[in-house]
């Protein structure tokens, strides 16, 4: 389905523009919201896929460049250079080896946006906290769009397939799309929570800090019916850091009622009980009786393993794994997963990655490249870890779902995008030496 978008007249762009020069998070939040735009039936084997945030994003990196040829931002850190940088020479060094340099090409230019260009252009957008919390605020309301749709999906039985039963929450996303509602969701839940965090104690806003805590509670329900083991496991572990970074005393308070909350919703009121508990069940199985899709996991893994043993250094290159898959994987392992809902009917969805962000990396840039991703990743989580503001808890949180996440996921999907705007607010966090001013 072809993206159309409304023309403006010249006035109004002649007015808009320099508005977006002088407030360029705008184009960071209007990123993160059209998302939630529906892109169509796609080709999940295409190699390239561009959406309406996409190109919000691409908006961005060209307003921020151009803002810094003017002198209108400052210079981005030696630190930040550095750990972007790394992975600009990692990705540029697998391409050069690779097994098909052309194709690894479009890789290479891939990696750079979501892993360098979004997030050095979201960085240098965020000057002040109204700009962060404008982003962060988009992160919310994406989350309750995505959150009403999949709730009234599970409620009407008209969402994607699970246990033959139309009643996964997906969003606007698709069954193809089967984990980026909940992503969405997840990325909102902690954005509401540690806004709300931040109005505890003098001079906070009573308002907002409820409206704040009522969102991510209600954003619960929706991310419980997405049935997302992942998701859930990468939330709990966000949530969960976000608190004793917060106050560990509310972490305590916090789970006594979180669990209060699950009897009542789930035990009470039946609200998603079968599916919920037998996905909950299922998350102790994985190692003793994994199901088909956990298994088909661990052969991926074991199958990016393969092929960085036989490309130690710098990988097979980027957007290698598809073709050497074949060669490398265990006779058992899955032709595909299955995907349905009301729109595409059945289909057999390919598995083209190791759904695990580190073994792909791996597997794809080699030793260089995940040195240059640990890097990164280490750097950001540790200058968050220093902040203590309300846009640095929910960088930490955020950063910290991404991290967890990327153990049995990788980049891919609508959602690519969302990772990328994380990665900018954690950089900010991360090179902030002082308050920031209101």
């Amino acid at each position: 389905m072809a993206l159309t978008f409304p023309v403006l007249p010249r006035p109004a762009l002649r007015r808009a523009l320099p508005a977006l020069a002088d407030r360029s998070s705008l184009l960071a939040a209007a990123t993160v919201l059209l998302v939630c735009v529906p892109a169509g039936e796609k080709d999940v084997t295409a190699a390239v896929h561009v959406t309406a945030a996409d190109v919000a994003s691409l908006a961005l990196v060209a307003v921020t460049a151009l803002n810094l040829l003017r002198g209108r931002l400052p210079a981005i850190s030696r630190t930040s250079c550095a750990l972007f940088g790394g992975i600009v020479v990692a990705a540029a060094v697998a391409t050069l080896g690779s097994i098909d340099p052309a194709t690894s090409l479009t890789g290479f230019v891939r990696l750079t946006q979501v892993f360098v260009l979004v997030p050095a252009a979201v960085l240098c957008s965020l000057r002040d906290r109204t700009d962060q919390r404008l982003v962060l605020g988009s992160f919310v309301l994406a989350a309750l769009i995505q959150g009403v749709v999949g709730a009234n999906q599970y409620l009407t039985r008209t969402g994607a397939s699970y246990t033959g039963q139309p009643i996964r929450a997906v969003g606007t996303f698709g069954a193809l799309d089967i984990m980026a509602m909940s992503t969405v969701v997840s990325y909102g839940l902690l954005a509401a929570l540690a806004l709300a965090l931040g109005e505890r104690g003098p001079g906070g806003d009573v308002r907002l800090r409820r409206v704040m805590f009522a969102a991510a509670a209600f954003l619960a329900f929706p991310l419980a019916v997405s049935f997302s083991r992942g998701s859930w496991i990468a939330t709990g572990a966000a949530v969960t850091v976000l608190l004793l970074r917060a106050d560990a005393r509310l972490l305590v308070r916090s789970a006594v009622l979180g669990l209060a909350a699950a009897v009542v919703l789930v035990g009470g009121l039946g609200l998603g009980a079968s599916g919920v508990t037998e996905r909950l069940s299922s998350i102790g199985s994985v190692s003793a009786a994994p199901d088909q899709s956990v298994s088909d996991r661990y052969d991926l893994w074991a199958t990016a393993g393969r092929i960085w043993q036989d490309h130690p250094v710098h990988g097979a290159g980027p957007k290698a794994f598809p073709e050497l898959r074949d060669s490398h994987a265990p006779l058992r392992l899955s032709s595909g997963s299955d995907a349905a809902d009301s729109t595409i009917g059945f289909q057999r969805e390919p598995l083209l990655s190791p759904h695990n962000m580190y073994f792909l990396v791996l597997s794809e840039q080699g030793l260089i490249g995940i040195t240059a991703y640990a890097a990164l990743f280490l750097g950001l989580l540790l200058g968050c870890l220093r902040r203590r503001h309300t846009t640095s808890l929910a960088a930490l949180a955020l950063l910290t779902w991404v991290l967890v996440d990327f153990l049995y996921a990788d980049i891919g999907g609508t959602t690519t995008v969302l990772t990328s705007v994380v990665l900018g607010l954690a950089a900010r966090a991360a090179v902030q030496e002082r308050a920031m001013p209101r």
